[in-house]
């Protein structure tokens, strides 16, 4: 994952609809929720839902499939490891552990 793409994903979930969302998704597991059971839980009205619903789809976050007249929203369990994997790839490479972070007087 590349910055541009990290920032995008990390753009749609700092709206707090989307991040409930995105959350309760998670929690549904690899077989997603209907939208239908998403709205009726989180109280979001339809349109605003499917907005929600295609902005995280457009970088990535979830997908959806349509089955028979319903749609499902799985969440992208790959998607988001690597989005932590970018957030935790350079954890702490840029301190020096040999020297003291402020030498003594």
């Amino acid at each position: 994952m590349d910055q541009e793409q990290a920032a995008a994903s990390l753009a749609e979930l700092g709206n707090t609809h989307r991040l409930a969302v995105f959350r309760f998704l998670v929690k549904a597991g690899h077989e997603g929720a209907l939208v239908g059971d998403i709205q009726r839980a989180l109280g979001i009205p339809a349109s605003t839902l499917s907005h929600h619903l295609a902005r995280m789809a457009r970088v990535g976050l979830i997908r959806q499939e349509k089955r028979s007249r319903t749609i499902v929203c799985i969440p992208e369990y790959a998607h988001l490891e690597e989005l932590i994997g970018f957030l935790r790839e350079e954890c702490c490479v840029g301190i020096d552990k040999a020297e003291p972070a402020h030498p003594a007087p």
